[in-house]
């Protein structure tokens, strides 16, 4: 039996508006609530599916708001709430949910005093009430009013965010992505939402970023590898020598110079974050600048080739060389995650990685070759001019 066309043109048509509709219904302004409850603004917020329905009344000085989270499933908790004092997460006045172990609803207060915190329950600086939470189809809003009789409006500082769940303890969240972009300011008389700073305060802050990780990619992630290439597989031909230890030498020391800038800038964004903690990439990165700042001292006291502990340097210097180009390159894949930029970008990075390894790998072999080649020679010239088979020699026999 075939197909109708004129029915399968229909489901098509079906299926897309379908796709349309659901895509439509995620904006704040098209969405009703089950409880037909009504508000007079509302704000798509720009990361975690998030979503602050509000109406502020300025007789009272009261805020009536429903946040909404989708995409939400058990494991996690979720939070919203104001920051009266500053920007960011410490100083916030939050409201939190999760679904419990049992299947039942917990909504609660939670005063945020620091960055290492578990949403403990507590009184907030202003008064809350009608508080409450839904859950259904994936999605978890709470509702509530705010007395913001203290001075707190119209222009205030709001904070989201989501995390998981241990048992029925939350969890602290996540300090890459967009779980760092999480917050803004809200003015509940225009309507009007931003992000935290002002986008010159942002813009600022990612160009930090981006230049952190520009220069830490380059120094550590490429030089440092291509420098080692170089001392390595250069100095087999012998028309190279010296030249090959002094591009050794610039490349490293460039490479060391730039590496610390990268290093110092990614201390200062470290210090003007306070509570964003990215433990392992930091780390990683102070134990790099000490090792490569141990490997430049080394520099200074390199013995001759024909001293006798020179050999106990060369395995120091080697050691120290090739830990500083496998923790750079962690590092910066670290990195990538922070900074999560586009895919185009680590995979370019991953690219220059693969090709200085096939780099690596084909001079290794021509390396060995032209070594056991050469070994192989001076064997033979040592067993003619040794053994007697020169002119030296007669019958196979050394003269006496």
């Amino acid at each position: 039996m075939g197909l109708n066309p004129r029915m399968v043109s229909l489901c098509c048509i079906m299926v897309l508006t379908t796709m349309f509709l659901t895509t439509y219904a995620q904006t704040c302004s098209n969405y009703a609530f089950a409880s037909n409850a009504v508000f007079s603004a509302c704000n798509d917020l720009p990361v975690l599916n998030s979503f602050l329905h509000y109406t502020y009344n300025p007789s009272s000085q009261t805020l009536a708001i429903a946040y909404r989270h989708t995409n939400f499933d058990s494991s996690k908790w979720v939070a919203w709430g104001i920051n009266p004092t500053s920007q960011g997460m410490a100083g916030s006045q939050a409201l939190v949910v999760f679904q419990q172990s049992d299947g039942s609803m917990r909504v609660y207060t939670s005063p945020i005093t620091g960055y290492s915190t578990q949403l403990a329950e507590g009184d907030l600086s202003f008064p809350v009430s009608d508080l409450s939470a839904t859950y259904s189809n994936n999605e978890i809003i709470i509702f509530a009013t705010l007395g913001l009789q203290n001075g707190t409006g119209p222009t205030m500082n709001q904070v989201w965010q989501e995390g998981q769940l241990s048992g029925n303890v939350p969890t602290p969240h996540a300090t890459s992505g967009d779980n760092i972009r999480s917050m803004g300011t809200l003015n509940v008389l225009s309507g009007q939402s931003g992000s935290a700073g002002g986008a010159s305060g942002t813009s600022s802050k990612t160009k930090k970023r981006n230049i952190h990780g520009v220069l830490n990619a380059i120094s550590w992630g490429i030089m440092m590898p291509l420098g080692a290439i170089i001392a390595r597989y250069l100095r087999v031909f012998q028309s190279a020598d010296p030249a090959w230890f002094y591009l050794h030498v610039t490349c490293q020391t460039s490479a060391y110079i730039i590496g610390v800038a990268g290093w110092a800038t990614g201390i200062r964004l470290g210090s003007q974050s306070p509570g964003i903690q990215f433990t392992t990439h930091r780390i990683i990165g102070i134990i790099l600048f000490c090792v490569a700042t141990l490997q430049v001292v080394a520099l200074l006291v390199r013995p001759k080739k024909e001293h006798k502990h020179r050999i106990f340097w060369n395995i120091y210097h080697h050691s120290l060389g090739y830990t500083i180009i496998i923790l750079g390159i962690i590092n910066i894949f670290k990195g990538f995650d922070i900074l999560n930029p586009e895919k185009k970008w680590e995979r370019a990075y991953t690219g220059i990685i693969v090709i200085l390894a096939i780099i690596a790998a084909i001079l290794e072999v021509y390396t060995w070759f032209v070594v056991l080649r050469r070994k192989k020679a001076a064997n033979a010239e040592k067993m003619t001019n040794g053994n007697g088979y020169g002119n030296n020699g007669t019958n196979g026999h050394l003269s006496i």
